[in-house]
Order: C-alpha cells, then sequence, then structure tokens
C-alpha cells in the first residue's frame, strides 16, 4: 500500500511540474513575460540543477531588459559550477547590454575552458549557435575535432556554413562526414538539393562538382561517383550522369537498376536520344531475360512516341519479334499489354487488341497480373465505346483486389466510363468515395471530374453542355484529337460564358499543344488567366502557358511574370514549388 501510494506521490508530483512548465512556456510565447518570469523562478528554485529552467530564466529577463538580474544569477552560478556554457551566456548578457570588450572576454574564456574540459565543447557551440554567434561556434568545434578526433561535427559545421551562405564550405564538411558515414549519402543528397540548380555553370553547382572530381581522383570510392551522376542529374545532363553510372557499374556489375532509373528518368523529360543509348547499353550489357524485355518494351515506347503512321508498321513488326523471341507466355506479360495498347492506340486495331488480350487472360497468371490485363482490355472497349463490357472488367478488378491502388484505379475507370456514357450522377457517387484514396493521384483525379460534374449539372438540368464535354473528352482518349477540338469548339460557341468555359478552354488548349499548334494553345491559356484569374484552372493556365513559353515559343522571359503569379497568388497549387523552381533559374538567381 505504502509503495502505491509513493508511486501516486511521484506521478502527481511530475504531472504538476509539467503543468507548471506549459504555464511558464505559454506565457512566454504570448510575449507576457511578467508572468513567465514568476513561473520560471518557482520552477528553478525547486531545480537548480536544472539547466533548462536556468536558461528559461535567463532568457526571460533579457526579454524584460533586466540584464543586470541575469549577471547576478550567473556569476551566483559560475561560483558553484565551471560549466564553460555559463561563460557564453554571461558574454551574451553583455553583449546585449552593449559592453562589446566584455563580452569578447567570456566567449574566449568559454572557448579556452574546451581544451581543459573537451567534454562541454558540444553544449557550449549549441549556445553560441542559440545566439547566432556562428564564428564562435565554428571555432568550438573544430577545436573539439582536434582535441578528440573520435568526436566529429561536420554536420554542425556544414549547416552553421549553410546559413552563413558559406556554401563551397558547407559541401565540403558534408562530404567530409559522408566519407566517414556512407549511410549519410542520400541525406547529403536531400541537403544539397536546396544549393544546386539545373544551371551547371551556377556557383555552386560548379564548388561541389569540383569537391567531387577531387574526391573521386584520391579516394574514387562508389558514394563519390553516385553523389556526381545525383548532381549532373539535377543539371539534366542525362549523357554525363550516364558516364557515371556506366562507371558504378563496373565496379558492382550485379545490378542495372540505377541506369535503368537514368534512362526513365531521361524518357520523363523527353530526352530520348540518351534514353535510347541507355537502354542499348542494357541489351548490350545484361542476360537477365525481364530486364532485356524491360528495354525492349522502353525502346519501342520511344519509337511509337515520335513515329509517323508509316513508321507504325515496322513497329509492329518489331514487337512480333520479340514475341517470336521470347514467346506469348506469362514472363512478356506486360509487353502483351504494351502491344495491346499500341494496336488499340495507335493503329486503331481495337477488335484485334482486344482479342489478343483475352488470349492473354487466359494464361496462368497472379491476381495482380490478371488485374492489369483487365485495366487494358477495359480501356480498349471504352476506346470502342462498348462501354457496359469494359465495366464488367473494371468490377471485376474491384471484386478481386479489394483495397488495392489497381482497384481504386479501376473504380475510378468506372466512374470515368460512366461519365463517358453521360450517367453524371452514378459517377459522381464513386468519385466522391475515391476522393479519400490511399493515392494522391487517383484521389486528384477523382476531385477534379467530381468538380466537374457537380459544377456543370447545377446549372444545366439536361447536363447539354456537359454531354459535349465529356464526348470530347472520350475522343481525346481516343485519340482523334481534331474532332475532340471541334466538339470543344461547339461547346465554346453554344455555350459561351457558362461554368464549362473554362474547362473547354483548358482541354481544348491541351489538344492543341498535343497536336503541335502552339500559339492556338496560347490563346487558350491567355483567356483564361485574362477572365477566369479567380476560378480553379486559373493556376493551371498560368503553369502551361509558362512551360510552352519557356519550352516550344523560344519566349523564356515571357515565363518568368506567369511563374510569378502563381508564387505570390497561389501558394496552395500543386505547381508551387516546380514554378518556383522555374521562375528562379529564369531569374538566374544563385540558388542557396
Amino acid at each position: 500500500m505504502k509503495q502505491f501510494l509513493l508511486i501516486i506521490f511521484i506521478c502527481t508530483s511530475v504531472l504538476g511540474f509539467s503543468q507548471n512548465e506549459q504555464l511558464a512556456d505559454g506565457y512566454f510565447k504570448r510575449g507576457e513575460f511578467e508572468k513567465a518570469l514568476i513561473s520560471y523562478q518557482k520552477l528553478y528554485e525547486k531545480h537548480k540543477g536544472n539547466y533548462k529552467y536556468l536558461y528559461k530564466l535567463i532568457e526571460t529577463h533579457q526579454q524584460l531588459e533586466q540584464y543586470d538580474n541575469v549577471q547576478i544569477l550567473l556569476l551566483e552560478r559560475l561560483s558553484k559550477s565551471n560549466n564553460p556554457t555559463l561563460l557564453v551566456e554571461l558574454g551574451y548578457n553583455y553583449q546585449l547590454k552593449g559592453n562589446t570588450e566584455m563580452s569578447e572576454t567570456y566567449f574566449t574564456d568559454a572557448i579556452i575552458a574546451i581544451d581543459e574540459n573537451p567534454a562541454f565543447a558540444y553544449s557550449v557551440a549549441k549556445r553560441f549557435q542559440d545566439h547566432s554567434i556562428l564564428d564562435k561556434a565554428i571555432i568550438v568545434y573544430k577545436k573539439a575535432m582536434v582535441l578528440n578526433p573520435k568526436q566529429n561535427y561536420n554536420v554542425q559545421l556544414a549547416r552553421i556554413y549553410g546559413e552563413l551562405g558559406n556554401i563551397e564550405d558547407m559541401f565540403s564538411n558534408y562530404i567530409d562526414y559522408i566519407a566517414l558515414k556512407p549511410t549519410y549519402l542520400n541525406n547529403g543528397k536531400r541537403a544539397f538539393s536546396d544549393f544546386v540548380s539545373e544551371n551547371s555553370d551556377n556557383e555552386n553547382n560548379v564548388s561541389l562538382r569540383k569537391l567531387l572530381l577531387k574526391k573521386i581522383q584520391a579516394q574514387p570510392d562508389e558514394m563519390w561517383y553516385d553523389m556526381l551522376s545525383w548532381l549532373y542529374i539535377q543539371e539534366k545532363a542525362y549523357n554525363k550522369a550516364f558516364v557515371q553510372e556506366k562507371a558504378l557499374y563496373r565496379r558492382n556489375p550485379e545490378s542495372l537498376s540505377r541506369i535503368t532509373d537514368l534512362a526513365l528518368t531521361a524518357i520523363n523529360e523527353k530526352e530520348y536520344d540518351i534514353a535510347i543509348s541507355i537502354f542499348n547499353y542494357i541489351l548490350e550489357n545484361s542476360q537477365d531475360i525481364e530486364t532485356r524485355l524491360t528495354a525492349h518494351q522502353y525502346l519501342l515506347d520511344i519509337e511509337i512516341t515520335n513515329a509517323s503512321k508509316k513508321e507504325l508498321k515496322d513497329i509492329q513488326e518489331k514487337y512480333l519479334e520479340l514475341f517470336n523471341q521470347y514467346g506469348t507466355y506469362e514472363q512478356t506479360i506486360s509487353l502483351q499489354i504494351a502491344y495491346g495498347n499500341f494496336l488499340a492506340f495507335n493503329l486503331h486495331k481495337p477488335e484485334e487488341a482486344s482479342l489478343f488480350l483475352k488470349e492473354s487472360l487466359k494464361l496462368e497468371l497472379s491476381l495482380f497480373q490478371e488485374a492489369t490485363v483487365k485495366l487494358k482490355l477495359g480501356d480498349i472497349l471504352v476506346f470502342q465505346e462498348k462501354f457496359n463490357e469494359a465495366l464488367i472488367y473494371y468490377s471485376q478488378i474491384q471484386a478481386n483486389l479489394k483495397n488495392s491502388t489497381i482497384s481504386q484505379q479501376a473504380r475510378f475507370k468506372v466512374a470515368k466510363t460512366s461519365y463517358y456514357k453521360g450517367d453524371f450522377e452514378w459517377a459522381e457517387s464513386q468519385l466522391k468515395i475515391l476522393k479519400s484514396s490511399t493515392s494522391q493521384l487517383i484521389a486528384n483525379d477523382a476531385l477534379d471530374l467530381k468538380l466537374l460534374i457537380s459544377d456543370n449539372i447545377q446549372e444545366d438540368s439536361l447536363h447539354t453542355a456537359l454531354r459535349l464535354y465529356s464526348k470530347a473528352d472520350l475522343l481525346g482518349f481516343q485519340n482523334k484529337n481534331e474532332e475532340a477540338i471541334s466538339f470543344l469548339d461547339k461547346i465554346l460557341k453554344e455555350h459561351k460564358g457558362e461554368t464549362i468555359e473554362d474547362q473547354a478552354l483548358f482541354m481544348q488548349a491541351k489538344l492543341f499543344e498535343k497536336t503541335k499548334q502552339y500559339n492556338k494553345a496560347k490563346t487558350n491559356y491567355e483567356y483564361i488567366i485574362a477572365n477566369y484569374r479567380d476560378e480553379i484552372l486559373a493556376d493551371d493556365a498560368h503553369f502551361y502557358l509558362g512551360q510552352l513559353y519557356e519550352t516550344q515559343l523560344g519566349e523564356p522571359e515571357k515565363a518568368k511574370p506567369l511563374y510569378e503569379n502563381i508564387i505570390f497568388n497561389h501558394e496552395d497549387s500543386i505547381y508551387f514549388i516546380e514554378a518556383r523552381k522555374r521562375f528562379r533559374m529564369l531569374r538566374g538567381d544563385a540558388i542557396n
């Protein structure tokens, strides 16, 4: 019983102190320093050995400009303790009083005290950092590493140098730390990403590149090739990154996954020539069938992207040659799905594509593989406007793989198919469920489509404009781009000024880009910006018009104000981070 009462007493005491501390902290944060002072004094009197309460008490006195009280408190504490952090606090207090000479004296004493007891180095340096006396913090950290080589403060030094804008020393200290702890490599990349840019001539990029090249010459470890490859990728110099990745592969020829990732990055940036070189290298160096099939598939994807109608027949022959070489078995299922997509959406042979993929379903597939085939088969049936049959396949995926990402994709396609059919209420009910999807991309797409439907079914009970819009959307999905553009023209003429107008302009602009009618796309984006500046597509129009000026129209200066508008007027936009990055690049900022 006594033990139980003792435990209750201890727990009550701890809870009481915690509440008192929260009360004091609350007063301090709200600027009620007189009340905070009383609370901290009580805490300090009960816990005189607690430096946390001492420092809070000192800080509160200083907020009230009671510097003499701080001096008395610190001198009293120094008479009983040789902790050199107290000397830092005394020096800082003199600095606040404007007595630079005395502050420097105490700062010097604190630094000298480290010689006698290096164990205090971190706490002394941290107090200097907390007071933004960074030059002294640097001295202490460096001295500590000399006195005790087992201690490492490179990360702390790197952060201070970054704060001071001394980027080369920041890079150098991070690199020194990575050399000792290679597992910190990815953390280093994250730290560096705020200081390098796409511009290879940027001073920070040049500094980091020189440091890494020196490391490779002196200590040719894999991590320096890795880091240099990463830097080249930030600069979009994929050919140079490829050189580093090949060097890494030669040192450790176990996996080509890094080189494959580089090729995929190049594809995303539409750097097709270097991507082709990389995939050909993979084919030359890999005997793994799955890796080779992946390379072949991406090479065909690149060819399709840039192919004329005449060249599509040659691409079909390449698919058939691959099936002749590797067979139409479970192992080539990804290639089979890609071929089905090619037949339907590029050769416009959806019947042949459907028959081909239905044969694929007869193979001994996993549930996931089967779902992937059915998802593509459903898309092809939508292409053929066989909506009900498509819905059956999508529903089967939902039933067989509940709560999976592919199941959520299938539910979204059910909603999209219902929308294509003109069954807007049912589509909206499915989209409401998907708004909380674990896949952010699906959730965003679902929200966009739901808003489109809900905004327009209320305005027009016959859904005339929305039916035209969904038909144009379907034509775009079918790669019938000119027909889709014509349907959108009809909306823009017959439903001018209605809620759907900005959506129609935006979809048409994207189709104009797809068909390389860049000036027409520019006109649409400009109209949205001028007339719908407060609507949901305003940030989209600014961003895509900026990209158009940068990448297709050759007028990057005109992109700057568009990105700037997103930065200042659309802080919650999904384009905010990329717009800020593009704006700073175009302005020629040094990144730090």
